[in-house]
Order: structure tokens, then sequence, then C-alpha cells
């Protein structure tokens, strides 16, 4: 049964919805997270009277506040009814409606400096990419949580998303017929193509592709990985609804990345879009994008070494329903006589 709203809750969900300037917000809001700096800059509104209208929205249920570091973001509720009526008002909402196209437009100008930063930021450091990551966590450790969480196989195809280096590629080859890397950064792909080619690994593919949008057709790979990628990403849902879309039933993805810390410099230096992920968070991702969270475990840091982060790893599965229904026959035969 679908838990409902109180009547009065209702009316206050849709009062504060009912204003031009929160509708925006929400219509934002449905395609990103952001930050009262970002939207004062799309919208072109004072910076009070925005965080009047992000109150209204939190109070009402329709909008969640979170903090990390110094700053604080918002991002639509994503479950429960309150998350209902906001789906249910944003699909009647038209996308070609001057006000929120000009919206659209202004947030896609903000995301674009986010991602030339980063660009910038890989472009510079990236033969240096691997000692960065070595920095932040026991990478040793981390990789040894991957491939138990990962299973030992055998693959057939196996998708890293964002691979960077190429340093998953080289870690889950043995594994795998095939494996194939996805980057936006040509330095970095041309650093993993050198390196992966010089361990001789031939089964090894890199490709250029936008994470949100890779040439794998539907249902291809049987694993797909990220990691330590969805803290640059502005939409870092979109990219497990992509990884989704490319398992096979019965396929798995496994994500890696840091739970959530307060080092604002990782912001500011690194070009870091989001300072760690609350299990809860990511779960709810995998639910709307039809996965089953299967497995979720950390790699605490040294405790003698000041500054490193806790890495938090999820593994969740693309169900087989046709394995589901075989398994509950097996369970549960039916009789001869019945038949």
């Amino acid at each position: 049964m679908r838990d409902g709203l109180s009547s009065s809750k209702l009316v206050g969900a849709l009062k504060a919805a009912g204003e031009i300037t929160r509708l925006r917000i929400l219509a934002l809001l449905a395609h990103g997270e952001y930050n009262v700096k970002d939207l004062t800059q799309i919208l072109s509104q004072s910076q009070p009277r925005l965080s009047r209208h992000l109150k209204l929205l939190t109070d009402a249920g329709l909008a969640v506040r979170f903090q990390e570091g110094s700053s604080v973001f918002f991002r639509l509720r994503e479950r429960g009814e309150p998350a209902r009526i906001i789906e249910r008002l944003l699909r009647s909402l038209d996308p070609a409606d001057p006000v929120i196209a000009r919206d659209m437009s202004r947030a896609e100008a903000v995301k674009r400096e986010r991602g030339e930063a980063a660009q910038a930021y890989f472009e510079v450091h990236a033969g240096a990419w691997d000692e960065i990551r070595a920095m932040h966590a026991p990478e040793e450790q981390v990789e040894a949580a991957i491939l138990a969480l990962l299973g030992p196989g055998p693959f057939g195809l196996i998708a890293d998303l964002g691979t960077g280096t190429g340093r998953i590629l080289e870690l889950v080859a043995p594994r795998a017929q095939r494996v194939v890397g996805y980057d936006i950064n040509r330095n970095m792909l041309n650093f993993a193509r050198a390196k992966l080619a010089a361990r001789g690994i031939s089964h090894a593919q890199v490709r250029q592709g936008d994470i949100f949008s890779i040439d794998l057709p539907e249902a291809a790979a049987d694993a797909v990985i990220i990691h330590q990628v969805l803290h640059f990403l502005d939409d870092p849902a979109k990219a497990v609804a992509e990884a989704a879309r490319v398992l096979k039933p019965g396929g798995r993805l496994l994500i890696a990345d840091f739970a959530p810390h307060g080092l604002d410099v990782l912001r500011e230096d690194y070009s870091h879009r989001r300072l760690g992920f609350e299990p809860e968070l990511v779960d709810g991702w995998f639910e709307k994008a039809g996965l089953k969270a299967e497995s979720y475990r950390t790699v605490e840091p040294p405790r003698a070494s000041l500054g490193k982060l806790t890495v938090s790893i999820w593994l969740a599965v693309r169900p087989d329903k046709q394995m589901d229904k075989m398994r509950l026959g097996a369970e549960f035969p039916v009789e001869e006589h019945l038949l």
C-alpha cells in the first residue's frame, strides 16, 4: 500500500511548488545538485531571496539540503510521496517554455565551466594521476576489496567508466575476456593506452566517451566499474543510470568513491564536485536505475595517516527476472496431478 500525505501536508507541498521561482528551482534540481551560488548565477536573483525559497521547498519536503565542508547543496527529494508529487508536476511542465529553457541553458553553462576546470586539472595531472589517488586512500586495500566484491568471474565484458590511467582495466583484465575503458580526456586515454600496451594486455581497449552516454548497446556488459569518478560529476545519478543501461541481467555494477568528508581543499584545489557520498544516497540511485543493492563496505585509512580519506565500495546487481522465475519454479514445483 502506498503511503500518502495528509491533506494539510499535500496542500503545503502544492503551495511550496506553486510559485514561479520555486517551480524553476525544482525544474533545475531535477537535472542536478546546486548550491545557492549556482542558483543565483542561473536565476539572476539575490542570495537572500533564493535562500528563502529553498527553505520553503525543504520545509515542504520537496527538496533536500545537505552540507559538504563549508558548502551547502540542494537536491530533489528522491523517495516517498513528495518525490512523486514533484515528478508529476515537472512532467506537466513544458520544457520549451522560454523561462525554463533559459534556465536550463544557463545551468548547462555553469556545468560547462565546472567541467572545463576539471578537464584542465586532468590534463595537467594525467601522468601523476595514480600517485594522486594513492594520496587519498590505501590503494592496494581498495583494489583487493574491489576484486573480492566483483567476484572471480569469468566475465565476458567489463566496462570501466572514467578509466583515467587504465589502472582498473589492468586490475580486472585477468578475469574477463574483454575489458574496455571510457574517458572523455584524451591525455588520460593516451596514458592508459601506452601503459596497457606496455603490460601486454592485448584484450583491453580504451575509448573516448562521455560517461553519461557511452557507445555500448543495452545489456552488453557483464560488469561495470566506476572508480573514483562520481565525485567529479554534477549528476552522478545519471552516470549510475547509464551504467545500469549497459548491464546484462545479472550483471554487476561496482562503485568505489569517498565516504562523506569535510576536506574543502579537494573541491578548491582538485576540482572535486562532491565531498563523498552517503550509502543511502547511492542505494537510492541504484533503486531508481532498476538495480538491487547487494553489498557495501568501507576501506578505512590507517590511523597514523592524518588527512587521508575513507573509501566506500558499493556493489549492485541488475535483476535477472528469467533466472528468478526458474529459481522460483525449482523451489515450488507444480505437482503433476495439478497439470
